[in-house]
C-alpha cells in the first residue's frame, strides 16, 4: 500500500473551512484494502487502495454534508474527544485525540491495532465550519 492515497473532503456549505491533520490507517482484511479514520470513527473500502479511497472520500463527504446540515458536527467531533478551539459559531482551530486516546476509547481501532498489518498516513482534511 503506497502513498499515493490523497483523501479529500472537500463539500463545502459556503462556509469557512479548517485544515485538520488527521490520521488515517490502511489495512487489509480477507482481501479488501479499508482505509479507516480512528478520529471520525468513518471507514472506506474496495478490492484496490483506489477504490477504498474513493469510498473513504464518499464516506467522508457524507459525514460533512450530514452533520453540517443538521448542525451537529461541533457536538459530534467534541463527543468523540476532539478539542474545539474558539466559540460553536466561530471556530478557530480544530485538534484530533491523540493515538494514544483513540486506542483507549475506540474498540475498533484498537482490534486492528492489535491484529492487522497496517499503514498509518497523516494526512490534512478540510472540515467546513
Amino acid at each position: 500500500m503506497g502513498e499515493k492515497l490523497k483523501l479529500a473532503g472537500n463539500w463545502s456549505s459556503g462556509r469557512n473551512k479548517i485544515t485538520v491533520n488527521l490520521s488515517v490507517i490502511l489495512f487489509k482484511e480477507e482481501g479488501t484494502v479499508i482505509v479507516f479514520c480512528p478520529a471520525l470513527d468513518i471507514y472506506g473500502y474496495g478490492m484496490n487502495e483506489e477504490e477504498a479511497k474513493n469510498s473513504f472520500d464518499t464516506a467522508l463527504d457524507e459525514y460533512f454534508r450530514y452533520t453540517i446540515n443538521k448542525n451537529t458536527l461541533h457536538d459530534d467531533l467534541t463527543s468523540r474527544g476532539w478539542k474545539v478551539h474558539g466559540s460553536k459559531t466561530k471556530k478557530s482551530r480544530l485538534d484530533p485525540p491523540t493515538m494514544s486516546e483513540l486506542l483507549n476509547s475506540n474498540a475498533d481501532f484498537g482490534d486492528i491495532f492489535n491484529t492487522h498489518e497496517f499503514q498509518k498516513l497523516n494526512r490534512m482534511v478540510e472540515i467546513p465550519c
